[in-house]
């Protein structure tokens, strides 16, 4: 935990930021675990929701991630003052772009809204009456192209910009796929972690086939980092657009995303997002505190040192298997995604079910039955266990309860 004078030093290098904390804006929540509430904020308690213990990951019904203390403090220090939107949305783009080394960026209300506002961008350029009418522009639909073995729930974000979806299958479909009412190419980079096959057409050849007929392509990573080299991994492949969750693994506000690259799409984003009026983005709207707070948690993950936390969650996993494994018949042991969404160490719990009385998915309702509550996840033949999204005291915890729900099913 970083002491209150650290946190008020490193915030005070944020531009925006460094300026509202000098002033003398409280921050004093930032210096406290957002776990840890208070007695007078407990929120939790008032409304009878019981809090939990995220062993699962971060999804976003499970509310994504923890935010960083200091996100937390932007958050709060900007929450005094009134801006200019366009303003400000224009200024964090710029320091986004400049640190992901890209034309132009900006902040979402999550990357599923990115899709749509990209997709959005695609569709209408700079050009006023289609961003008034879409979804809903006269004559057949635009159209995107996407590999069948891409098409995924989150195809509906895009779809919500009024576009029909191509499905191809190969690269010779891909080529053929293209006319007059073409927008856009999508990539969605988590596919093969999904559906666990390969993509039909890999990066470069997607991108190449796109550049070839003059569409712009976009690839939907949501989830991508770590690593971090991700964030400028896609664009320098030559994807015209490419999106990330910023409450995941950056640890930003849930309801923010990132949307960058070229910088004629990303303006056209903006005029088909609020603070527009009229736009389709409208009901989409970031808050002025979740664009400081994104800006604060990206400048912050790109500044970590990522190999010691990486160590740190090896560590968690170690430490768990420990506690487990003085069960007889359970043996923990690490596992790590070969895709590309989600990839970070975790750890399965197997057991002799001839030994241990209990299947994994009843140890996931005990578990979150109990107290803490803690959610897990389970197959047929273990339990998984996603150590990131822990705080450092919950591990002992995890590794306790678990041990606890098994050893009395021997």
């Amino acid at each position: 935990m970083l002491s209150r004078r650290k946190l008020v030093k490193r915030l005070a290098s944020l531009p925006f930021i460094g300026g509202i904390v000098g002033s003398g804006i409280s921050i004093q929540s930032a210096a406290a675990s957002p776990a840890a509430p208070t007695a007078a904020q407990n929120l939790f308690k008032e409304l009878g929701i019981r809090p939990l213990i995220n062993a699962r990951g971060t999804m976003t019904f499970l509310s994504g991630s923890l935010m960083e203390p200091e996100v937390v403090a932007a958050i709060n220090a900007t929450a005094t003052d009134f801006a200019n939107m366009h303003e400000l949305t224009d200024k964090v783009g710029e320091r986004i772009a400049e640190m992901l080394e890209c034309e132009a960026a900006m902040v979402t209300s999550g990357a599923a809204c990115a899709l749509t506002i990209g997709t959005a961008a695609a569709i209408t350029g700079m050009d006023m009456d289609k961003i008034k009418q879409i979804p809903n522009l006269p004559g057949p639909k635009p159209e995107v192209i996407i590999q069948k073995k891409h098409r995924y729930v989150f195809d509906q974000a895009v779809r919500t910009a009024g576009v029909k979806l191509i499905e191809v299958e190969n690269a010779a479909e891909m080529e053929a796929a293209f006319n007059e009412r073409t927008v856009m190419t999508l990539f969605f980079n988590g596919a093969v972690d999904w559906y666990g096959i390969e993509d039909s057409i890999n990066h470069e050849d997607f991108v190449a086939i796109s550049k070839r007929h003059n569409i712009p392509s976009f690839i939907d990573a949501a989830a991508d980092v770590p690593p971090v080299e991700n964030l400028f991994k896609y664009q320098k492949m030559g994807f015209d657009m490419v999106t990330f969750s910023g409450g995941k693994m950056i640890r930003g506000p849930q309801s923010a995303g990132l949307l960058f690259g070229r910088k004629d799409l990303i303006e056209a984003a903006k005029l088909n997002f609020s603070p527009h009026e009229s736009p389709i983005g409208r009901s989409m709207k970031v808050n002025k505190e979740e664009i400081f707070g994104m800006y604060a948690a990206l400048k912050l993950y790109l500044e970590k040192d990522h190999e010691k936390e990486w160590k740190e969650w090896e560590g968690r996993v170690a430490d768990i298997t420990k506690t487990v494994e003085t069960v007889p018949g359970v043996k923990g042991e690490m596992h790590m995604p070969k895709g590309r969404a989600n990839v970070f160490p975790g750890l399965l719990v197997k057991w002799d079910q001839n030994k241990v009385k209990i299947k994994p998915k009843d140890v996931v309702e005990e578990l979150r039955a109990g107290e803490p509550r803690i959610e897990t996840s389970a197959g047929d033949d273990a339990l998984r266990i996603t150590v990131v999204t822990l705080l450092p005291e919950q591990v002992a915890i995890v590794g306790r309860r678990i041990k606890e729900v098994l050893q009395a099913a021997v």
